[in-house]
């Protein structure tokens, strides 16, 4: 399946993580990463959801972080990249991690701190579905 997936990703301590150069305060709470996949969403989630990769994204080193976990993915199918457009719609309701994941765009960030349950209904809303993993 093509399309866009959004993982709501759970920190349960503060730290500090050096990423391309810029040392990134992560803080306690709920974040989203909004991604696509224009071969396979199935096969870039497998890569997410492992611990130990060789690092290629920035998503790469916050997930293999000890205190950081993913707790849900929604997916929707799509045949164009709208990565971009639902992160403008998610930055309306959370603080961005500046520059995170969004280096090949003009995005703000792909990565944002939320709270959980305004940014599951704002999913649903869009045509995004839970992924069992």
């Amino acid at each position: 399946m093509k399309g866009s997936y959004c993982i709501i990703i759970k920190i349960s301590k503060p730290f500090y993580e050096k990423i391309s150069n810029k040392t990134i305060n992560f803080k306690k709470g709920y974040y989203v990463y909004i991604g696509s996949a224009l071969n396979s969403i199935e096969k870039r989630i497998e890569r997410h959801l492992k611990r130990k990769k060789k690092k290629h994204w920035h998503i790469d080193y916050l997930l293999e972080k000890r205190d950081v976990k993913i707790e849900k993915i929604f997916i929707k199918e799509s045949k164009k990249k709208e990565e971009c457009k639902i992160a403008r719609k998610i930055l309306k309701f959370g603080e961005p991690i500046k520059n995170f994941g969004s280096s090949d765009c003009n995005c703000i960030s792909h990565l944002i701190k939320i709270n959980k349950n305004k940014i599951k209904n704002l999913l649903k809303k869009e045509g995004f579905s839970v992924f069992q993993f």
